[in-house]
């Protein structure tokens, strides 16, 4: 054998066995929560490596080669009464806020998707919307129409955010049209005119273009905030033939008219209630301008979301909004259960985001409006003045939000009743494991990946995120 031939020999012997090393070293990160507050959502120092080897006992395997669907974002409402919270903060209290909020970088948690209210929700100071007249008035060409107190929160506060992610996706949501579009003439309750069905489409239209001319694109509305809960306040009475007769009749032809690409979502209420999407889908002309379903869990099964998948698999999945509360001053948190029923739970019914409610708050709870707002909706942070306290919904989307990016795509993992998972792949290859230890005791388990065992413990009541 000549020198040449014996030089090729040993580079391709060195470069198997480098090879072979590199597949049995791979290297995971691991963020976690533990539910005695000794550790939240912080990286951990010790390594960990995966080995070739077999998994015996309890194992997540986890396998690539299964897509299912794409993902948008996780994030939270930033409602009025969050930005005006955010805005009277000293400029450089805002920064720092925002930034560890929607930059990536160090202990940053990276929200990428909002939802904003369309007018006022109920938490705002008090309720308005965009074309308020006096009793007995109309202006059904909407030259009254203005963006009225969002201009001196929530624009100038999205402003900020897009600075730091201008690719962030918003959602809108209406609680309610104007009060002379609908059939009480009140901000709560009541149903929409028939004949101000052309007219409040224009009023939407009106919205994504004024909030575009600030620089901000609305990526998707829904039609109503909770259509079938007429007693908040704000709020509007909208059953599934009425939507679907809007969408159909008004809304869609206004948006084409208007060359207006913002998606379209339906229902955006509970889980109880397939049916009412459904039955709007099933509607040929109404479906055609529909994008997808949003989607609440006051109510109902989150499994409900793949029923609606299955119904319709071309059309997407959303969920839209869920208040996650704990006590205050509570020496435990609670962490594992809102990241199984929402961030596993939505992403493995097939929805491409997941919004909690809501951003911020004060100490008090405020704002909220009169007559049906809500006085118990703690933020995902506490501010009060410059001071900020960061809450148990904060550390569930962080969870999430920080590793899997927008344009991720949920893989297969096989679940498990105590140790509750999902899995994603992002678009610069890594892999992201999310599990939620919902057992009795500390659980030692096995994450498999592609032959590669890696051995890991979480104690009852944690959250990992691990990443390799």
């Amino acid at each position: 054998m000549n020198t040449q031939i014996k030089s090729i020999l040993l580079g391709a012997m060195l470069l198997g066995r480098v090879a072979t090393i590199n597949a049995q070293t791979t290297k995971a990160s691991l963020w976690l929560t533990k539910a005695d507050r000794s550790v939240l959502f912080e990286q951990q120092k010790e390594p960990l490596t995966f080995k070739t080897g077999e998994a015996g006992g309890t194992t997540i395997s986890v396998d690539d080669k299964q897509h299912y669907q794409p993902i948008d974002g996780f994030g939270f409402a930033l409602t009025g009464g969050s930005a005006m919270h955010i805005i009277r903060m000293s400029a450089d209290s805002r920064a720092a806020l925002l930034k560890n909020l929607f930059a990536v970088t160090g202990n940053d948690i990276g929200i990428s998707y909002l939802r904003l209210s369309i007018g006022a929700s109920d938490l705002n100071e008090k309720v308005f919307s965009y074309d308020d007249m006096p009793e007995g008035q109309t202006d059904p060409t909407l030259k009254h129409f203005d963006l009225g107190p969002d201009k001196t929160d929530v624009v100038p506060v999205m402003k900020q955010i897009l600075a730091i992610n201008p690719a962030i996706k918003i959602l809108g949501s209406p609680w309610s049209p104007p009060a002379w579009m609908k059939t009480n003439n009140d901000t709560r309750g009541g149903r929409l005119k028939p004949d101000c069905y052309p007219v409040y489409a224009k009023y939407l239209v009106k919205y994504i273009q004024a909030m575009k001319a600030n620089g901000i694109n609305i990526d998707a509305i829904t039609i109503q905030n909770e259509p079938l809960h007429p007693g908040n306040n704000p709020s509007l009475l909208m059953v599934a033939p009425d939507e679907a007769d809007f969408i159909k009749n008004s809304l869609g032809p206004a948006f084409k008219a208007a060359g207006i690409k913002t998606k379209i979502i339906v229902y955006d209420h509970n889980a109880d209630r397939p049916d009412y999407p459904i039955s709007i889908l099933n509607d040929p002309l109404a479906r055609k301008y529909v994008d997808g379903s949003g989607f609440h869990l006051y109510g109902g099964d989150i499994s409900a979301l793949t029923d609606v998948h299955n119904a319709h698999p071309d059309k997407n999945i959303y969920f839209t909004e869920q208040m996650t509360v704990e006590p205050e001053n509570q020496s435990t948190i609670n962490i594992a259960w809102p990241v199984k029923r929402l961030i596993i739970g939505a992403t493995r019914n097939w929805s491409r985001n997941v919004l909690e409610w809501n951003l911020a708050a004060d100490p008090e709870y405020k704002p909220y409006t009169d007559r049906g707002g809500c006085s118990s909706c703690q933020g995902a942070v506490t501010i009060d003045k410059n001071e900020v306290k960061k809450n148990i919904a904060y550390y569930s989307v962080a969870h999430a939000s920080k590793f899997v990016r927008p344009g991720s795509v949920r893989i297969a993992s096989n679940n498990s009743d105590t140790l509750p998972n999902v899995a994603f792949k992002t678009p610069d290859g890594k892999k992201v494991l999310i599990v939620a230890n919902t057992g009795d005791s500390a659980q030692d388990f096995n994450i498999q990946y592609q032959g590669k065992i890696l051995a890991v413990k979480l104690d009852k009541g944690s959250v990992g995120t691990y990443i390799w």
